[in-house]
Protein backbone atom coordinates (compact mmCIF):
# COMPACT_ATOMS: atom_id res chain seq x y z
CA UNK A 1 0.00 0.00 0.00
CA UNK A 2 1.28 3.81 -0.64
CA UNK A 3 2.50 5.25 2.24
CA UNK A 4 0.64 8.53 1.71
CA UNK A 5 -2.67 5.98 1.13
CA UNK A 6 -1.78 4.41 4.32
CA UNK A 7 -1.35 7.22 6.62
CA UNK A 8 -4.46 8.86 5.75
CA UNK A 9 -6.15 5.81 6.56
CA UNK A 10 -4.31 5.67 9.88
CA UNK A 11 -5.36 9.37 10.83
CA UNK A 12 -8.91 8.70 9.62
CA UNK A 13 -8.66 5.80 11.91
CA UNK A 14 -7.72 7.74 14.89
CA UNK A 15 -9.73 10.47 14.48
CA UNK A 16 -12.97 8.48 14.08
CA UNK A 17 -12.01 7.02 17.63
CA UNK A 18 -11.00 10.97 19.08
CA UNK A 19 -7.60 10.41 19.11
CA UNK A 20 -5.81 13.42 20.82
CA UNK A 21 -2.39 15.27 20.19
CA UNK A 22 -2.10 12.84 16.78
CA UNK A 23 1.67 13.41 15.30
CA UNK A 24 3.04 12.30 12.13
CA UNK A 25 6.91 11.90 11.33
CA UNK A 26 8.87 11.09 8.81
CA UNK A 27 11.76 8.19 9.60
CA UNK A 28 13.36 7.58 6.37
CA UNK A 29 16.45 9.51 7.18
CA UNK A 30 16.51 7.94 11.11
CA UNK A 31 15.73 4.22 10.03
CA UNK A 32 15.53 1.69 7.58
CA UNK A 33 13.02 -0.33 9.28
CA UNK A 34 10.03 1.50 8.66
CA UNK A 35 9.03 5.43 6.53
CA UNK A 36 6.63 6.38 9.37
CA UNK A 37 5.66 7.12 13.17
CA UNK A 38 2.14 8.03 14.58
CA UNK A 39 1.89 8.78 18.01
CA UNK A 40 -1.25 9.67 19.65
CA UNK A 41 -2.87 9.52 23.17
CA UNK A 42 -6.06 7.76 24.47
CA UNK A 43 -8.01 9.50 27.73
CA UNK A 44 -8.24 5.66 28.90
CA UNK A 45 -7.18 1.81 28.22
CA UNK A 46 -10.67 1.13 26.67
CA UNK A 47 -10.10 4.01 24.19
CA UNK A 48 -6.52 3.11 23.23
CA UNK A 49 -7.50 -0.20 23.09
CA UNK A 50 -10.45 1.45 20.61
CA UNK A 51 -8.30 3.46 18.63
CA UNK A 52 -5.98 0.41 17.95
CA UNK A 53 -9.24 -1.49 16.79
CA UNK A 54 -9.81 1.18 14.46
CA UNK A 55 -6.21 1.11 12.95
CA UNK A 56 -6.32 -2.45 12.86
CA UNK A 57 -9.97 -2.65 10.61
CA UNK A 58 -9.32 0.59 8.36
CA UNK A 59 -6.02 -0.87 7.46
CA UNK A 60 -7.34 -4.73 6.72
CA UNK A 61 -10.28 -3.15 4.98
CA UNK A 62 -8.40 -1.33 2.47
CA UNK A 63 -6.43 -4.39 1.87
CA UNK A 64 -3.40 -3.73 3.89
CA UNK A 65 -1.51 -5.68 6.33
CA UNK A 66 -0.78 -5.68 10.11
CA UNK A 67 2.33 -7.34 11.14
CA UNK A 68 1.75 -6.79 14.76
CA UNK A 69 -0.15 -5.39 17.82
CA UNK A 70 1.30 -4.92 20.96
CA UNK A 71 -0.24 -4.00 24.37
CA UNK A 72 -3.79 -4.40 24.03
CA UNK A 73 -4.23 -6.51 27.17
CA UNK A 74 -3.43 -3.39 29.14
CA UNK A 75 -3.71 -0.90 27.46
CA UNK A 76 -1.55 1.83 28.37
CA UNK A 77 0.80 1.74 25.63
CA UNK A 78 -0.51 0.10 22.14
CA UNK A 79 1.51 -0.26 19.70
CA UNK A 80 0.34 -1.21 15.86
CA UNK A 81 3.03 -2.18 13.14
CA UNK A 82 2.08 -1.76 9.67
CA UNK A 83 5.76 -2.56 8.40
CA UNK A 84 6.33 1.15 6.68
CA UNK A 85 4.25 2.97 9.61
CA UNK A 86 4.29 2.33 13.42
CA UNK A 87 1.49 3.82 15.46
CA UNK A 88 2.30 4.21 18.83
CA UNK A 89 -0.78 4.47 20.83
CA UNK A 90 -0.15 6.04 24.40
CA UNK A 91 -2.06 7.04 27.35
CA UNK A 92 -0.94 11.00 28.34
CA UNK A 93 1.34 10.09 31.23
CA UNK A 94 3.36 7.33 30.02
CA UNK A 95 3.46 9.32 26.39
CA UNK A 96 4.79 12.48 28.77
CA UNK A 97 7.04 9.90 30.65
CA UNK A 98 8.49 8.27 27.29
CA UNK A 99 9.22 11.25 24.99
CA UNK A 100 9.43 9.56 22.33
CA UNK A 101 8.38 12.73 19.98
CA UNK A 102 11.93 13.49 21.40
CA UNK A 103 13.43 10.54 19.64
CA UNK A 104 11.51 10.39 16.63
CA UNK A 105 10.26 14.15 16.09
CA UNK A 106 12.97 15.50 13.76
CA UNK A 107 11.09 15.36 10.74
CA UNK A 108 7.41 16.39 11.86
CA UNK A 109 4.64 16.27 8.75
CA UNK A 110 1.81 18.49 9.16
CA UNK A 111 -1.34 16.88 8.80
CA UNK A 112 -3.30 18.66 6.27
CA UNK A 113 -6.70 19.85 5.36
CA UNK A 114 -7.22 17.47 2.62
CA UNK A 115 -6.54 14.67 5.22
CA UNK A 116 -8.39 15.98 8.21
CA UNK A 117 -12.18 16.02 8.77
CA UNK A 118 -13.70 19.70 9.41
CA UNK A 119 -13.73 20.63 13.29
CA UNK A 120 -17.30 20.34 14.51
CA UNK A 121 -16.95 24.08 14.76
CA UNK A 122 -17.28 24.42 10.91
CA UNK A 123 -20.35 25.87 9.62
CA UNK A 124 -21.82 27.75 6.77
CA UNK A 125 -23.84 31.21 6.68
CA UNK A 126 -25.32 33.39 4.70
CA UNK A 127 -25.84 37.15 5.63
CA UNK A 128 -27.64 37.92 2.64
CA UNK A 129 -30.31 36.32 0.68
CA UNK A 130 -29.04 34.98 -2.69
CA UNK A 131 -25.05 35.84 -1.45
CA UNK A 132 -22.98 32.89 -1.50
CA UNK A 133 -22.41 30.74 1.32
CA UNK A 134 -18.91 31.80 4.01
CA UNK A 135 -17.49 29.49 5.88
CA UNK A 136 -16.85 30.49 9.58
CA UNK A 137 -14.62 28.11 11.87
CA UNK A 138 -14.82 28.66 15.93
CA UNK A 139 -11.54 28.87 17.43
CA UNK A 140 -10.40 26.09 19.27
CA UNK A 141 -8.85 26.59 22.67
CA UNK A 142 -5.23 24.88 22.73
CA UNK A 143 -5.41 21.45 24.52
CA UNK A 144 -4.79 21.62 28.75
CA UNK A 145 -1.09 20.99 29.34
CA UNK A 146 -1.50 17.11 31.17
CA UNK A 147 -0.18 17.18 34.78
CA UNK A 148 0.00 13.48 35.00
CA UNK A 149 3.94 13.41 34.82
CA UNK A 150 3.84 15.78 37.63
CA UNK A 151 1.41 14.21 39.86
CA UNK A 152 2.50 10.84 39.56
CA UNK A 153 5.84 10.49 41.23
CA UNK A 154 4.65 12.92 43.73
CA UNK A 155 1.84 10.40 44.20
CA UNK A 156 4.39 7.43 44.34
CA UNK A 157 6.17 9.26 46.51
CA UNK A 158 3.87 9.97 49.07
CA UNK A 159 2.35 6.59 48.98
CA UNK A 160 5.78 4.81 49.37
CA UNK A 161 6.47 7.51 52.21
CA UNK A 162 2.97 6.61 53.75
CA UNK A 163 4.06 3.02 53.69
CA UNK A 164 7.72 3.53 54.87
CA UNK A 165 6.03 5.58 58.12
CA UNK A 166 3.17 2.75 58.57
CA UNK A 167 5.88 0.18 58.78
CA UNK A 168 8.10 2.16 60.59
CA UNK A 169 5.62 2.99 63.57
CA UNK A 170 4.50 -0.73 63.17
CA UNK A 171 8.10 -1.98 63.55
CA UNK A 172 8.64 0.68 66.36
CA UNK A 173 5.68 -0.64 68.14
CA UNK A 174 6.23 -4.23 68.23
CA UNK A 175 9.78 -3.20 69.32
CA UNK A 176 8.61 -0.87 72.28
CA UNK A 177 6.02 -4.15 73.42
CA UNK A 178 8.96 -6.57 73.23
CA UNK A 179 11.34 -4.47 74.98
CA UNK A 180 8.31 -3.51 78.02
CA UNK A 181 7.77 -7.16 77.95
CA UNK A 182 11.24 -7.70 77.87
CA UNK A 183 11.42 -5.82 80.91
CA UNK A 184 8.55 -7.03 82.91
CA UNK A 185 10.38 -10.34 82.72
CA UNK A 186 13.38 -9.08 83.85
CA UNK A 187 11.60 -7.43 87.13
CA UNK A 188 9.46 -10.61 87.68
CA UNK A 189 12.67 -12.81 88.22
CA UNK A 190 14.87 -10.10 89.81
CA UNK A 191 11.69 -10.38 92.47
Amino acid sequence: MDIKKLQSLVIGALEDVKAQDIRLFDTMHLTSLFDRIVIASGTSNRQTKALAASVRDKVKAEGGHILSIEGETTGEWVLVDLGDMIVHIMQPAIRAYYRLEEIWGEKEIKLGAAKRKPSTGTKITSHILGSTPTKTTASTTPARKTTASKTAPKTATKSSTKTASKTASKSAGKTASKSSSAKRTAVKKSK
